[in-house]
C-alpha cells in the first residue's frame, strides 16, 4: 500500500553546481526530498532508479540537452511533471516543449518565488497522487465480493442478488458472455447458501462426451454398459449437501436434459442401469453463454428446462459496460501476477491505462486477466508500460517499441520460461545500443543498476 506521507521528491538537473546549489536551497521545504544532478546523463539514470515525482532541468547543457531529458522522461513515465528551465526564451521552443510533455517553461532569470510557487502546486499534486493511489488501495479492499472485484452500479446490483437469493434458491440459472466471471458469482451462491459447508463440484458441459453424460452426471452400476465394471455415483449424488454447478448448460443433450428436468422436480437420482432412486439434496446452478431462448426455438434446449432453471435468472454484465471497475481490476491483477512472478511491478502508466480503457474486451474479465498476466511478465521495471501489452493492443497506440518487435512478435515470442524472456530482453537491448548499457537501460526503462544485476544474473557480463 503507498504511503500518502512519504516524500515527494525532485530532481534538479543543471550543469552550473552554483545553479544547482541556489537551487536545491531555494526549493528546501518539509516533506520533499531533493535530488541533483549536474551531469543530464547521470540525471536520466537517476528518473529511472529514483522514479521522481517533479524534474526541473535547464534547457542548453552539454551532450544532451533539456529537451532530451524530457523526452526520455517522458517515454519512462509520462507522469512525471519536467519543468525546463533557460535563458534562450523563444515562444516556438515553449511551445515544442508543451507538446512533448513538459509541465512548464520558464525563462531565466528566474524569481525565486515564483519558482516555489510553481513547485509548491506541483508537489500539493504529487501528495494528491499518492493519496489517491492510497485510496485506490483501500477502495480495492472494499469493493471486494467473495472473491469478485467491482464498484459499477450493475455489480453492485448483481452483488445484491447474489445475496438475497443465496439462502434460499434450490436451482438458477446465470447467463453471460465468455470470461465475465460467472464461476465466480456461481462460487458466491454457494459460499452464502446453507449448503456452504457441503461440496462444490463442477461439470463443465461442453467437455463430456454425449454418450457417457448421463453416467457423467447421473452414475451408473455395474454391467449397465460395456466397460461398467463397478458402480459408480455421478456428479450429482457427489454433491449431496452441496452444490452442483452446471457450466455452458446450452450444451448439454436434449436426451440428458429430460432427466436432469425430473431429478429437479423429484430430488431423486437414478443411475444408469438401476430400478431404483436414490434422494439427494443438491442446489443447482447453471451457466450459459448462450442464448437458451434462441436454442429453444430451434429445438436444441428443452423449453421446460428453461423456466425450471431460470426462476432465478443473472446475467453478469460484459466489461465493456462496466468499464468504470478498469482501474481496479487493473490493480487487482497487477497485485496478483506481481506476487506470482516475485516482480516488484508496481501498476501501469498511464499511457497503458489509457490504451486499455479504449479496448472494447470482447474477451471480457477472462481476457484482462491474460493481458495483465502477460504484461507483467514482460514488464523489466516497476510498472507496465504500453510496450509490455499484448501485440494485439498495440494498434490504437501506433507502432511498439523497435527493441520489442522480434521478441513479441517474431519467432522468439514462445520462449518458453520468465527467465529466457528477460534474457532475450537484454540480449535485444544491448544489440539495439551497440552495447552501451546506459542506453539500452533506457530501452528497457530500468536503472542502470537494475541492468548491471541483470547481466550478472544472466552471467551476460
Amino acid at each position: 500500500m503507498s504511503d500518502a506521507k512519504a516524500p515527494v521528491s525532485l530532481l534538479i538537473i543543471d550543469d552550473n553546481a552554483g545553479s544547482l546549489e541556489m537551487l536545491s536551497s531555494a526549493l528546501a521545504q518539509p516533506g520533499v526530498e531533493i535530488m541533483t544532478a549536474s551531469d543530464p546523463e547521470v540525471g536520466v539514470d537517476l528518473i529511472h532508479n529514483r522514479r521522481p515525482q517533479i524534474v526541473l532541468t535547464d534547457l542548453v547543457m552539454p551532450r544532451m540537452s533539456g529537451l532530451e531529458v524530457l523526452e526520455r522522461t517522458m517515454e519512462f513515465d509520462p507522469s512525471i511533471d519536467v519543468i525546463l528551465m533557460t535563458a534562450h526564451y523563444s515562444t516556438e521552443s515553449a511551445v515544442e516543449a508543451i507538446k512533448k510533455g513538459a509541465s512548464d517553461y520558464l525563462n531565466k532569470p528566474i524569481s525565486i518565488s515564483t519558482l516555489r510557487e510553481r513547485i509548491g502546486k506541483l508537489v500539493q499534486e504529487a501528495k494528491k497522487r499518492q493519496r489517491t493511489v492510497q485510496l485506490e488501495d483501500e477502495l480495492l479492499a472494499s469493493a471486494e465480493f467473495e472473491g469478485i472485484i467491482g464498484r459499477s452500479p450493475l455489480m453492485w446490483d448483481l452483488f445484491s442478488k447474489v445475496r438475497r437469493v443465496a439462502p434460499h434458491y434450490r436451482a438458477m440459472l446465470i447467463t453471460g458472455e465468455t470470461g465475465t466471471g460467472k464461476d465466480l458469482i456461481a462460487q458466491a451462491l454457494h459460499k452464502l447458501s446453507p449448503a456452504a459447508s457441503g461440496r462444490y463440484v463442477v461439470l463443465n458441459c461442453s467437455a463430456v462426451v454425449e454418450t457417457l453424460f448421463e453416467s457423467e452426471l447421473f452414475g451408473h452400476v455395474k454391467g449397465s454398459f460395456t466397460g461398467a465394471t463397478t458402480d459408480k455415483a455421478g456428479l450429482y449424488e457427489h454433491a449431496h449437501g452441496g452444490t452442483l454447478f452446471l457450466d455452458e448448460i446450452g450444451d448439454m443433450p436434449l436426451s440428458t436434459q429430460a432427466k436432469l428436468l425430473r431429478v429437479l422436480q423429484n430430488q431423486e437420482v437414478q443411475r444408469v442401469g438401476s430400478l431404483t432412486a436414490r434422494k439427494v439434496d443438491v442446489r443447482v446452478v447453471a451457466a450459459t453463454n448462450r442464448d437458451l431462448r434462441a436454442a429453444i426455438a430451434e429445438k436444441h434446449f428443452r423449453e421446460d428446462l428453461y423456466y425450471r432453471l431460470s426462476m432465478v435468472e443473472m446475467q453478469v454484465p460484459r466489461l465493456a459496460d462496466r468499464k468504470e471497475d478498469l482501474p481496479l481490476l487493473e490493480r487487482h491483477f497487477v497485485s496478483k501476477f506481481a506476487a506470482q512472478y516475485h516482480k516488484p511491478i508496481q501498476g501501469l502508466t498511464h499511457r497503458a491505462q489509457i490504451l486499455l480503457s479504449l479496448h472494447n474486451w470482447p474477451g471480457n474479465v477472462r481476457e484482462l486477466e491474460n493481458v495483465i498476466g502477460h504484461a507483467a511478465m514482460m514488464a523489466m521495471g516497476e510498472t507496465i508500460d504500453v510496450m509490455d501489452l499484448p501485440v494485439y493492443l498495440h494498434t490504437a497506440s501506433g507502432p511498439m517499441p523497435e527493441i520489442l518487435e522480434p521478441v513479441m512478435a517474431g519467432p522468439d515470442a514462445n520462449v518458453g520460461t520468465l527467465e529466457e524472456q528477460e534474457r532475450l530482453l537484454i540480449l535485444r537491448a544491448l544489440e539495439a545500443s551497440g552495447g552501451n548499457q546506459s542506453q539500452a537501460a533506457r530501452l528497457l526503462r530500468i536503472g542502470r543498476d537494475a541492468l548491471r544485476y541483470k547481466l550478472k544474473k544472466h552471467n551476460l557480463q
